[in-house]
C-alpha cells in the first residue's frame, strides 16, 4: 500500500449552513493538513439564523459508513459531535471498543447555538455510561459539563474543577471544560491523565461564534493525528479557535461561522477580488 497521509474521522451531524458539525470538522482538518473522513449521524436544515429541521440517519446507514471507512483507511484519531439517539451512541461505542487504541475526542454536542436540542434526553444516560468511558478526552462547554456532572450550573473555577472530576469519574481519561460561555474572560480547564492545565485569554468581542465547539475539538483531533501530546494539542486548539473567532466571516444574517482558514486567509469572507487575467488589480465587491 502507498504511504498513508494523516487521517482523522468525524462522526457527527451535517449543518447545511456549513458553520458547525461535519462541515466545520472538515474545514478544520483541511486547514491543519489532515485528511478528513466523515460518518453522518444527523442531517439538519440550518443557517446562521435558525435550525429548522433535524433528522437522524438510519442506524444501518451509520453502521455501514463506519464499516466502509474502517475497511479502507488507517484512521489516526476520531472525534464525535451530535449523535442524535441511543442507538447511534451504541453503534459508535461498539466501533470504539474494536479500536481501543484509537485516540477519541468526544464533543458532547447537546444544544445548537440557536437553542435547538440535538440529542434526545433519554440518550444522555447512554452517552454517560457507554461512550464517555471510551474517550481520550471529553470537551464539553459549561452548560454541557454541568449536565454531564449533574450540576445546576458552573459559574466559577472551583465549580469547573468539581465538574471535571465528576466527568472523569464516568470513565474518560481526560476532560477539557470550555469556559467560553462564562461572564468573565474565557478560561478552559484540562484535567486528567495528561495533567492539569488552565488556559485563558481576553474575550473577543464577536457574536460570530457558530461552530466554535466543533472547530476546537476538531483541532485537537487533528493535532493528535499528527502526534501531539494532549496538552500540546489543547494549547494549539486554544490558539487556533481564538484566531478563528477574531477573523470570523460574515455571510448570513445570524450567528456566523468562525474562519477555519484564518492562518492562510485572514480576510476570507470579507474581501473578494476578481482576478484580472490581463494583470490588473481586479475588483473589490
Amino acid at each position: 500500500m502507498p504511504q498513508q497521509q494523516p487521517v482523522a474521522l468525524s462522526v457527527a451531524g451535517s449543518d447545511s449552513g456549513a458553520g458547525a458539525g461535519i462541515q466545520a470538522d472538515l474545514k478544520t482538518f483541511s486547514a491543519l493538513g489532515v485528511y478528513g473522513l466523515t460518518v453522518l449521524t444527523v442531517v439538519t436544515a440550518q443557517s446562521t439564523s435558525s435550525v429548522d429541521i433535524v433528522e437522524t440517519v438510519p442506524n444501518e446507514l451509520v453502521r455501514g459508513q463506519l464499516s466502509t471507512v474502517e475497511s479502507d483507511f488507517v484512521i489516526g484519531a476520531m472525534k464525535s459531535g451530535a449523535l442524535g439517539n441511543e442507538d447511534i451512541i451504541h453503534i459508535v461505542a461498539e466501533f470504539l471498543q474494536r479500536h481501543p487504541e484509537l485516540p477519541f475526542v468526544l464533543d458532547p454536542v447537546m444544544i445548537s447555538k440557536h437553542g435547538y436540542r440535538l440529542i434526545a434526553d433519554e440518550a444522555l444516560k447512554t452517552l454517560r455510561d457507554h461512550l464517555i468511558p471510551c474517550a481520550t478526552v471529553v470537551t464539553p462547554n459549561l452548560h454541557e459539563a454541568a449536565e454531564l456532572a449533574g450540576m445546576h450550573e458552573i459559574s466559577s473555577e472551583k465549580q469547573m474543577y468539581s465538574a471535571a472530576q465528576a466527568i472523569l469519574a464516568l470513565g474518560c481519561r481526560n476532560v477539557i471544560i470550555k469556559g467560553g460561555h462564562s461572564a468573565d474572560n474565557p478560561a478552559d480547564l484540562l484535567l486528567g491523565e495528561a495533567g492539569e492545565l488552565m488556559l485563558s485569554n481576553e474575550r473577543i468581542d464577536s457574536v460570530h461564534t457558530h461552530g466554535t465547539g466543533c472547530t476546537f475539538s476538531a483541532a485537537i483531533t487533528a493535532r493528535l493525528v499528527i502526534g501531539d501530546r494532549l496538552e500540546d494539542a489543547f494549547r494549539f486548539a486554544k490558539e487556533y479557535i481564538t484566531g478563528a473567532i477574531a477573523n470570523a466571516q460574515v455571510f448570513g444574517a445570524g450567528i456566523n461561522p468562525v474562519n477555519h482558514f484564518w492562518r492562510q486567509y485572514p480576510q476570507f469572507g470579507r474581501v473578494f477580488r476578481d482576478i484580472d487575467p490581463s494583470g490588473g488589480e481586479g475588483r473589490e465587491d
